[in-house]
């Protein structure tokens, strides 16, 4: 446990150490061939050909030809290209959309992905009741966020990841105008867990946002309370903004010039460290060194899940509720607090901010008033919370 400055830093310095120097030697031990969408190749193309010899010609897989002629059975490769009926564009298009699902496919290591989602469900199962009984104290918080560190990025990976899920999908469909059916089975899986339980899967969940929490957790009193080096609450209007505005220039390039300027700058690549550029390590170096003074700076201002699941995480079944009755008005929730989530949750003034349900206020509040429940927030009552009120 760090308890003065230098702790801290020395604390931040082995982390670092730890998950890159880790993550460059576990990472080499996963097969995985590199996310590369596929050129636009020029076909050779002449209606008298069978498909089979169109296939042979442009070294092109039978699936696809399969595929992107509709064929019902292997038979129909001796038809000729002609008798389809279809131009050169619609089979050069088909050709392209075919051939970028296929690698897309290839990258992936589904064993990986598998074990990766099974070990999710059971770390958030256990970390839901953790929480839902207000039974983490601020080191077994740091325990649990450097195993999920450990786990799901160290061990299984950068990918998948929800972040992954948003950005990839806008990238490839901005390019090739087509959808990744498994991505999309991915990321209805983590709004799912968004609706479920808040952003239990952000905040414990994610790879790099529980490296966030786990840098922004060292620099923090032994209640957890405060900075040792002072931390500081950004305007959610301000981090809101920069998040939306960044997505939307995403959005803007990807379709017009085909970039993904998300890949320039994934922080997840610290789980791959051999295939971070120059820029990335500048971005990543930036944003863990504010993750000391700043709660989770990649969610908060550049995330595309987390913009998502900001907006799912409205229809959360499970969420922080304050019983207004037994409350007592003295904000200790909402000083704990490492955002300005629980003051807007508290008092209602503002739109609610992303909620990472990690439990400080409910530690915080000496009168048990915050729970991790079900059912509509209340609204506070008139006045209840005015500086100016008698005591």
């Amino acid at each position: 446990m760090a308890t003065s400055k230098t702790g801290v830093l020395l604390q931040y310095l082995a982390i670092l150490v730890i998950v890159i120097g880790s993550s460059f030697l576990v990472s080499t031990s996963w097969v995985q061939k590199k996310e590369v969408i596929p050129e636009r190749q020029t076909l050779t193309i002449q209606k008298s050909m069978t498909l089979s010899e169109f296939a042979s010609v442009n070294q092109l897989d039978e699936k696809i030809i399969r595929k992107v002629f509709e064929l019902k059975s292997k038979n129909e490769l001796s038809r000729t290209v002609g008798s389809f009926g279809f131009d050169d564009d619609r089979i050069t298009t088909g050709i392209d959309k075919a051939k970028a699902i296929e690698a897309e496919h290839g990258s992936k290591n589904w064993q990986k992905i598998l074990t990766k989602f099974v070990l999710w469900i059971v770390f958030l199962v256990i970390v839901f009741f953790l929480v839902k009984k207000v039974a983490t104290s601020p080191n077994q918080r740091k325990l649990l966020y450097l195993i999920s560190t450990a786990i799901f990025g160290v061990v299984l990976g950068a990918d998948p990841s929800a972040m992954g899920t948003v950005k990839d999908a806008v990238a490839l469909f901005a390019e090739k105008g087509v959808i990744f059916p498994p991505r999309m089975i991915a990321l209805t899986l983590f709004l799912i867990m968004v609706i479920v339980a808040n952003k239990l899967f952000c905040g414990w969940g994610c790879q790099f946002g529980a490296l966030q929490e786990l840098i922004f957790r060292i620099n923090r009193s032994k209640k957890d309370r405060r900075g040792i080096f002072k931390q500081y609450k950004l305007p959610f209007v301000f981090t809101n903004s920069f998040r939306i505005l960044f997505f939307s220039a995403f959005c803007i390039i990807a379709f017009v010039w085909a970039i993904d300027i998300y890949e320039y700058i994934d922080p997840f690549k610290i789980f791959k460290p051999g295939m971070i550029a120059l820029s990335g390590w500048v971005f990543m170096a930036a944003i863990l060194l504010s993750a000391l003074f700043v709660y989770r700076p990649w969610c908060s201002l550049f995330c595309p899940f987390g913009l998502v699941g900001w907006l799912f995480e409205k229809l959360s079944v499970f969420k922080i509720k304050v019983n207004y009755d037994t409350c007592i008005a003295c904000e200790s929730c909402a000083r704990s607090c490492p955002s300005t989530a629980m003051e807007s949750i508290l008092k209602r003034e503002k739109t609610i901010v992303d909620c990472y349900s990690c439990s400080t206020c409910l530690d915080a509040c000496p009168t048990g008033s915050i729970s991790f429940s079900t059912g509509k927030r209340d609204l506070p009552p008139t006045g209840k919370y005015d500086k100016d009120k008698s005591k």
